[in-house]
């Protein structure tokens, strides 16, 4: 006998309806996790790159310290952090000045005509700073960017100028960051001026003396020969001074002293060196100024004087001057002679006069 089985077997296809929800959960998982990945990644890239800028700027900042760690004097200072500054930020000048003190220096990297008249402008507006403003337009070219410093005993103001493109944030940043080390060795040469006042002060006028001539001539004159910028040297003495002295006594001479000194004072520019050599002797000396503009200058001097009115037995106290460009195979000796020469011939000549070489 012979039996038939018939074998039915169903297969259930499960439809891929069925299971798509799934798989896009599985795919959604996946994506955030990419995703999560992505943002971790970036976020840890962006921490590094942080860091590296400030670390970039932290070792600018301590070369910038290392080039202080000797400086003395104000003018070498302002001038090692402009040139410090120039190898990461563009700028024309960087002058300071502090209010309290009555110092100021500034140090610019342009030249000829346009020198001249950022420094002008820089002088400007250190002595008279624009309240509130960090950063402001000088004109259609230049910028201005102010830092002001105050402290229980002092006020002092830092400027930049700069001409075209504006200081990006990171460079405001790099400056900010640097001017905690300016302010040391800033503090370091007042502090140091301070101890040492006495033996660079004149005394009587409180002009600087014949010491700080001698400590600064050198550097007027490296300065000059490195940019090639004009130098002049004024010889100045008073004419008819002996007179009063011996018509109204010593201490109306130590008097006339005192009022010369401030009117020849209030003529010359804040970079200008006028020192009391001794008696009724003066030099000073004019950075970056030419014969011309030192004749015009002179001048003036002698007409500040004159006005002072004061008498000098039958004549009135006057002043004298000489004029001697510096000259590059010139050397320091030669060029005060030079001056004392061309003052004796202003003296010879009839006095409260300029004499030019």
């Amino acid at each position: 006998m012979i039996f038939a089985y018939e074998l039915v077997i169903e297969i259930t296809i499960a439809s891929p309806v069925s299971i798509q929800p799934r798989v896009d959960a599985m795919n959604e998982i996946e994506l955030a996790n990419a995703l999560a990945q992505d943002n971790a990644d970036d976020e840890l890239l962006s921490q590094l790159r942080w860091y590296q800028k400030k670390y970039n700027r932290l070792e600018k900042v301590n070369n910038l310290y290392q080039r202080l760690a000797g400086a003395m004097d104000l003018p070498t200072i302002i001038e090692t952090y402009s040139i410090w500054l120039a190898e990461h930020v563009k700028h024309d000048l960087i002058g300071y000045h502090n209010q309290t003190l009555g110092r100021m220096h500034l140090f610019c990297s342009s030249h000829g005509p346009e020198r001249r008249s950022i420094i002008t402008v820089a002088e400007k507006i250190l002595r008279r700073p624009r309240a509130g403003a960090e950063m402001f337009q000088v004109d259609e070219m230049l910028r201005a960017y102010q830092w002001q410093f105050e402290t229980e005993s002092s006020c002092a103001l830092l400027l930049l100028l700069k001409n075209d493109s504006q200081v990006s944030k990171d460079d405001m940043r790099l400056i900010s960051e640097s001017l905690s080390i300016l302010l040391q060795p800033l503090k370091r040469s007042f502090d140091y001026e301070e101890i040492f006042s006495q033996a660079r002060e004149d005394l009587l006028t409180g002009l600087p003396n014949r010491l700080v001539f001698e400590e600064r001539i050198d550097c007027f004159i490296e300065q000059a020969r490195r940019y090639g910028q004009p130098l002049t040297l004024a010889a100045l003495d008073l004419d008819h001074f002996k007179e009063v002295n011996d018509t109204l006594g010593h201490p109306m001479g130590d008097k006339a002293l005192q009022e010369v000194s401030r009117a020849l004072e209030a003529e010359i520019r804040a970079t200008d060196l006028l020192v009391r050599m001794g008696g009724d002797e003066f030099l000073l000396i004019l950075p970056n100024t030419d014969m011309d503009d030192a004749c015009h200058l002179s001048e003036r001097l002698c007409q500040a004087v004159a006005k002072l009115n004061i008498p000098a037995g039958e004549n009135q106290l006057g002043v004298s001057i000489g004029l001697a460009a510096w000259q590059p195979d010139m050397d320091k000796q030669t060029w005060l002679e030079r001056a004392d020469d061309i003052l004796y011939q202003a003296k010879k000549n009839g006095r409260a006069r300029v004499a030019v070489h």
